[in-house]
């Protein structure tokens, strides 16, 4: 991440914390703005051109924030990053962004790898379990399914993980009677 997305990031941050804003709410319209961009060639074209007026692309820019039904602070951002050119960074402002909101309202991204798809249940009861292991916070999972596990499942938060995955046992049994042999 770069020292000047973290910047952005940590204003845009101060911004939502200083008037109180849904970080939920906000989080959605920048992640709603940035499919919207990504999504048209055209738009990216007009607002990343720096030979179209400003007016022209704020102009293009409340018409979007209207439709997507921004605040007008979460507009008023986007409007600065892109007087700035700073517009093909926004997916890593949002990362930085995101990583700060999360780290102030006391939420863990958790990566979790199961052998087999999970039910609602099944995933509501490890999501309990993996937020004893974050440290009592709320979790924010992420699914992936990976069948060479076997069974059990691969939790990452932040750079720990925890296997529980049949594979990973195998393999530590495996070690085990390797160090015993030896």
């Amino acid at each position: 991440m770069a020292i000047v997305d973290l910047r952005y990031a940590r204003a845009f941050a101060a911004v939502v914390s200083e008037q109180k804003l849904d970080v939920a709410a906000v989080q959605g319209q920048l992640n709603d703005f940035a499919a919207t961009l990504e999504g048209s060639a055209d738009l990216r074209e007009v607002l990343e051109d720096p030979s179209i007026p400003e007016q022209q692309k704020l102009r293009v820019l409340d018409a979007i924030a209207a439709r997507l039904g921004m605040s007008s602070a979460t507009r008023n951002f986007l409007a600065v990053i892109t007087h700035h050119q700073r517009l093909h960074e926004l997916r890593q402002i949002l990362e930085a962004y995101l990583a700060l909101a999360d780290e102030a309202t006391g939420v863990a991204e958790a990566e979790i790898v199961t052998a087999r798809p999970l039910d609602d249940n099944n995933r509501h009861l490890l999501e309990q379990q993996v937020a004893k292991l974050a440290g009592g916070q709320h979790v924010r999972a992420t699914y992936r399914e990976d069948a060479s596990l076997l069974g059990g499942a691969v939790v990452r938060i932040g750079s720990t993980v925890y296997d529980g995955s049949v594979r990973g046992q195998l393999q530590q049994l495996k070690q085990r009677l390797v160090a015993a042999r030896a």
